[in-house]
C-alpha cells in the first residue's frame, strides 16, 4: 500500500495528468486526483497523490513543500483520513422533522 498526499494550493489550470508528471520525479505515481466543484465541474485548488511507497511519498514532500508549480507555491503533506459524514435524514444533520397532528 502506497502513502497519499494532500496537494493545496493549486493552480486552477493544472490537470490530473500535470499533477502526476510533477510528482513522477520522484517516485512511482499510483493515482493523482484533483477535486472539483460537483456542480461547475472546476478545480477547488488541491488534490491528492498516492505515491507507491512511504519513501517515495516522504521524498516528494521535503522536495516539493513551498516551492512553485505552475505559478503557486504548492502546500504537500500527508493525507488526513476523511472525516465520517453524518448519516440520516436528507443528509442536513437534523433529526427529521415530525409532521403536526
Amino acid at each position: 500500500m502506497g502513502a497519499k498526499l494532500y496537494v493545496g494550493n493549486l493552480s486552477y489550470n493544472v490537470t490530473e495528468e500535470r499533477l502526476q508528471q510533477h510528482f513522477a520525479q520522484y517516485g512511482s505515481v499510483v493515482s493523482a486526483r484533483i477535486i472539483t466543484d460537483k456542480f461547475s465541474g472546476r478545480s477547488k485548488g488541491f488534490g491528492f497523490v498516492e505515491m507507491s511507497s512511504e519513501q517515495e511519498a516522504e521524498k516528494a514532500t521535503s522536495a516539493l513543500n513551498g516551492t512553485d508549480f505552475e505559478g503557486r507555491n504548492i502546500v504537500v503533506s500527508e493525507a488526513r483520513p476523511q472525516a465520517p459524514r453524518p448519516s440520516g435524514g436528507m443528509g442536513s444533520g437534523r433529526p427529521p422533522r415530525r409532521d403536526r397532528y
